[in-house]
């Protein structure tokens, strides 16, 4: 798993691309550019420049260089970091951060991958192999120069145990209106506590008073102290989803019986059937 952390030290639940499944997805992108370059040289074949050798061998480099930079950089910066073997693969590029990245990282893995990674200087690939077997998050070349990390984005799903009731809170959270958590920040609380024992003690004592704070605003009750702030989130969270699922399970309300026709209407009319 990876230890991505956001600028609120938050710890991000994403598994880090190793180098099997990076592999395939590069013989994936490898064959597709194999391709585009067939059909292009065949095209130069049947033209004009065939004729003239030097104009065709410069042709030719500037081709496969804008073909082996272009795709991925293309592809990377309008899909937030995918190729075509990537998005096979269930792989995807991010920041360090865990942000999707930009122009700016994919032109620079490109250019990597081109002179250092695979290509010119790579050694067919043997240079991105061995820095990424040395590297604790499989990165190569480009990813140190960009800043970048490629994740798995398919994984198995995981049960994460959801935060109990402090037994002590069970009165004071029954009383509040936790529907006026909004839910990215009930999101960001969930996240909290089940990397609380994971998180710098310094840094989860912060985000913890920060978090309870926010959740108070909109409960409108006072902010716990620090100690007591992993308690009172743990129970706001629990009564939500308590409420949540009675909601969720509570029997539809009953349709009202219709009324029967009133007599005096009945009576006026001429052509209601006879009592």
């Amino acid at each position: 798993m990876s230890d991505l952390v956001t600028g609120e030290a938050v710890v991000l639940d994403l598994r880090l691309a190793r180098l099997a499944s990076r592999g395939i997805a590069f013989g994936i992108d490898v064959a597709v550019q194999a391709a585009v370059l067939l059909v292009i040289g065949i095209l130069l074949a049947n033209s004009s420049a065939a004729d003239d050798g030097a104009l065709l061998a410069a042709i030719s480099i500037v081709t496969a260089a804008a073909v082996l930079v272009g795709y991925p950089v293309t592809f990377e910066t309008l899909t937030r970091g995918r190729s075509l073997g990537k998005m096979a693969l269930g792989l995807r590029v991010v920041r360090e951060d865990g942000g999707p990245i930009r122009f700016r990282q994919a032109l620079v893995r490109g250019l990597t991958g081109l002179f250092v990674d695979f290509w010119v200087l790579g050694l067919g690939g043997a240079v991105a192999v061995f820095v990424s077997l040395a590297s604790a998050k499989g990165k190569r070349v480009g990813d140190y120069l960009a800043g970048t990390v490629v994740l798995q984005e398919r994984i198995p799903a995981t049960e994460v145990t959801p935060p109990a009731m402090p037994y002590s809170l069970a009165g004071w959270a029954s009383g509040l209106d936790v529907g006026a958590v909004p839910d990215g920040l009930a999101l960001a609380v969930r996240q909290y506590l089940a990397r609380y024992d994971q998180l710098d003690p310094g840094a989860r004592g912060v985000l913890g008073a920060r978090l309870a704070t926010e959740v108070c605003g909109h409960l409108r009750v006072p902010v716990p102290t620090t100690g007591w702030a992993r308690e009172h989130l743990a129970a706001v969270l629990a009564e939500r989803r308590a409420r949540e699922e009675a909601r969720q399970w509570a029997p539809p309300p009953a349709r009202p019986d219709p009324q029967p026709p009133s007599t005096a209407r009945a009576e006026n009319n001429p052509f209601a059937p006879p009592g």
